[in-house]
């Protein structure tokens, strides 16, 4: 079949697994459970998927290039303050959640852990990033805040 899935397929193990772990766990574990794999899986795709990059732009084209050729989504940073380490960055048709109902919260939690996956393989620094818009509460591109983890 190659290396395409339709995108409900997708969404059909994504959904059905947050169900069971929602079910089993209860929200907040499922929440903190596809937060970390996320980001596990943020640096994974870090280390086998992008290429070496010598700056933050240079990484940030990059990403942006690999994740719309993977079909991921289309990557824009809205606003860097790198002396802060604070990002927003918006990702617009992507895999999770565009064109889906809305619903009246935020459920891009794995794409939270998986930029913070990807940055801190990037800069070596933890990262903490939160959904602030989502398609499914009625913007029509998810926006996230990524800040250096003070933790």
């Amino acid at each position: 079949m190659g290396p395409m899935v339709r995108t409900e397929i997708y969404r059909l193990m994504q959904f059905c697994f947050r169900d069971v772990l929602e079910k089993n766990y209860g929200t907040e574990m499922a929440d903190k459970m596809f937060y970390e794999a996320g980001l596990l899986a943020g640096k994974q795709f870090y280390q086998n998927a992008m290429q070496a990059a010598a700056d933050f732009n240079d990484f940030i084209q990059s990403l942006q290039s690999v994740l719309a050729a993977k079909g991921i989504g289309i990557l824009r940073i809205e606003t860097a303050d790198y002396e802060q380490g604070k990002y927003v960055m918006s990702l617009s048709e992507d895999l999770d959640c565009s064109g889906l109902p809305e619903l009246d919260y935020e459920i891009c939690v794995y794409d939270e852990g998986f930029i913070a996956g990807l940055l801190e393989s990037f800069t070596g620094e933890r990262f903490k990033v939160k959904e602030v818009d989502c398609w499914c509460t009625g913007d029509r591109t998810c926006r996230f805040v990524a800040e250096i983890s003070r933790e």
